[in-house]
């Protein structure tokens, strides 16, 4: 594959809607350049090694594609002509595999299944015409991973430098019901402007992802550091001593944890799924678990920050405005002082909680319309608090 390790060039990492911002943050921070926000992405530029450091240490990206090509288009002939007009040959061999991820949002194409498979013929008859054989595809683990991207005429061919999903961190052994996504929950962790010296307490915490997430955050360990591969190491360009030394560099960044980081459940096989991703993420030393209700704990000493994901009553049921009404109390008993923001799809329970959101900000989770609300538990009465300030 020949892109220049020298240079930079365009890029794109994608998120979740809502994120869009601290995405592009977080690429200021690393070093990116020329930064752009999109819809659910961030346009940036830098090097290959960029590259590679983008792909480890972002915590709000679930892909990073690089653009090789782009065209108007309007019809399937004009589609496979173009695609056919890429040298093949400069980005996989006849012996690799490849896949292809399509998406389309136009009035000229309206299947984004058979714009994978139009791929894949130009692709294979340019291998076949060129050489009398064709590379095969293999969905689940290819050398190659391509992405089509056509928004009306205009169309966008990338390779997909990370693979999986980048939200697929490696840590996570165990699951439980409705775990949230290890890149959307450090997003909401981002976004909820912990200052990571507070104590940090998920008051539902599940498998643990929050915990985790936050923890990482706090020590400043690279996101990825645990996943096990990336789809740039199967390039022919890879350069594996710079890979090593950049994730070597990363990590001599990370700090001690400062404030407490805490997870209750009631449910110990629960817990007990938590302390194995904790492990696993190699954060025993960091977190706190307790096999408790969240309804009797108290607010430690000191300033507090809670994140959590209560249920929806979407794939987990009960009765969620008398759950979200508890959680309203429990904050007002039990947390005066403290900044609590929680993520939930169920509107009508919001209004169960008993307390006024300072913020609620638009999150979807797949494609469940969610709110990501803030709740302040003022010492005494928010007019007091506002003299006080």
């Amino acid at each position: 594959m020949k892109v220049e390790k020298s240079g930079n060039f365009e890029m794109i990492a994608k998120t979740y809607h809502g994120l869009e911002d601290v995405l592009a943050k977080e690429l200021l921070q690393l070093g990116a350049q020329d930064i752009k926000t999109l819809r659910r992405a961030v346009k940036f530029k830098g090097d290959i090694g960029f590259m590679y450091k983008a792909n480890l240490s972002l915590r709000t990206a679930v892909r990073i594609i690089k653009p090789i090509k782009t065209f108007k288009v309007t019809n399937e002939d004009e589609f496979y002509n173009a695609l056919q007009s890429i040298d093949w040959e400069k980005y996989m061999s006849i012996d690799d595999t490849f896949a292809v991820d399509a998406f389309v949002n136009s009035t000229y194409f309206n299947h984004s299944l058979y714009i994978a498979l139009k791929t894949k013929d130009a692709i294979v008859d340019q291998f076949r015409d060129k050489c009398g054989m064709r590379p095969d595809v293999d969905l689940d683990n290819p050398n190659l991973r391509i992405n089509i991207h056509i928004s009306e005429d205009a169309c966008t061919v990338s390779l997909d430098s990370s693979g999986k999903s980048l939200h697929k961190r490696g840590y996570r052994l165990e699951t439980n019901e409705a775990p949230i996504s290890e890149a959307l929950a450090a997003g909401l962790i981002l976004l909820s402007g912990w200052d990571k010296k507070s104590n940090f307490i998920d008051g539902m915490c599940g498998s643990g992802t929050f915990l985790i997430e936050a923890a990482m955050i706090a020590a400043n360990i690279p996101a990825n550091i645990h996943r096990p591969h990336f789809a740039f190491e199967d390039w022919p360009n890879f350069d594996a001593e710079l890979w090593e030394l950049i994730k070597e560099s990363q990590l001599k960044k990370s700090s001690d944890c400062y404030g407490k980081i805490i997870g209750y459940d009631i449910d110990p096989a629960v817990v007990a799924s938590a302390k194995i991703n904790i492990a696993s993420a190699g954060l025993e030393e960091y977190i706190e678990l307790e096999c408790v209700n969240f309804f009797d704990t108290l607010k430690p000493e000191g300033p507090t920050h809670l994140v959590f994901n209560p249920p929806y009553g979407v794939r987990l049921q009960g009765d969620i405005p008398t759950l979200y009404q508890s959680i309203g109390d429990t904050l007002k008993k039990n947390y005066s002082g403290a900044e609590a923001w929680f993520l939930t799809s169920h509107m009508e329970g919001l209004k169960h909680v008993g307390l006024r959101a300072s913020r609620k900000i638009e999150i979807f989770q797949a494609k469940l319309e969610c709110r990501f609300v803030k709740y302040e538990m003022y010492r005494g009465t928010k007019k007091v608090k506002q003299q006080e300030d």
